[in-house]
């Protein structure tokens, strides 16, 4: 199996004026988005991308942009990628939407979240989960167990994969932090998932370059990479 990087979109508009974007059209990264999303394609830049993969939404799009241009890829656009399907939610403020009933559910209890005329959180999670394991897998037979690629998406979308990893259920998946332009790391192994960093904003990427983790665990835990 390959070593995926999950990378969250930069700020975009819709998170400057707090509202819930979802899947609406032309919501873009704002100034300070593109700044994000340009440090961040530095950082990248030594990292040995053999793939970039992308939510078809435009936020995303600009920020795999930002990462393929410090490579000789093209990004691969995957729906399945895509923001959670919110419905009726989608395009209200986040304050409104903080009154809701089902606020309270999507906050304790995401499990069992159902956005009206929208996705399940759960059904999010599968597909997101499917999505990052198949590419994944796909990967790392055509290019090995070193092979690095980038999943560019969004914060519900990256949080509930990572717990997946993790082995959380779904109704801890708010306790993890997943912020614009931020860098997690999952190797999926032959084993069980090594989770290799959450919510990144800085530091050097070159160690990618080295060889995969070890299917085993080390005990008291090892002494750490190069």
């Amino acid at each position: 199996m390959a070593i995926v990087l999950l990378v969250r979109h930069g700020r975009s508009t819709a998170n400057t004026s707090g509202t819930l974007a979802g899947r609406m059209p032309d919501v873009h990264l704002d100034d300070t988005g593109r700044d994000q999303v340009a440090g961040m394609g530095r950082r990248l830049a030594d990292a040995p991308l053999v793939e970039v993969v992308t939510s078809p939404l435009e936020r995303c799009r600009e920020t795999a942009a930002a990462i393929t241009e410090h490579h000789d890829l093209e990004a691969v656009v995957d729906e399945a990628l895509t923001e959670c399907g919110y419905g009726q939610w989608q395009g209200r403020a986040l304050k409104d939407l903080a009154d809701e009933d089902l606020w309270k559910t999507v906050q304790q209890h995401p499990s069992a979240a159902v956005f009206p005329g929208g996705e399940s959180l759960a059904a999010m999670q599968a597909r997101g989960v499917a999505a990052i394991r198949g590419h994944d897998a796909r990967i790392g037979a055509a290019h090995g167990p070193h092979a690095v690629w980038a999943a560019v998406s969004h914060g519900d979308v990256i949080k509930a994969v990572l717990a997946d990893a993790l082995g959380m259920h779904l109704d801890l998946f708010q306790r993890l932090h997943v912020d614009p332009a931020s860098v997690s790391i999952v190797h999926y192994g032959t084993r069980r998932p090594d989770v290799v960093a959450i919510n990144t904003s800085a530091g050097d990427l070159a160690w990618l370059k080295g060889p995969a983790p070890e299917a085993d665990a080390a005990v008291g835990g090892g002494a750490g990479r190069a």
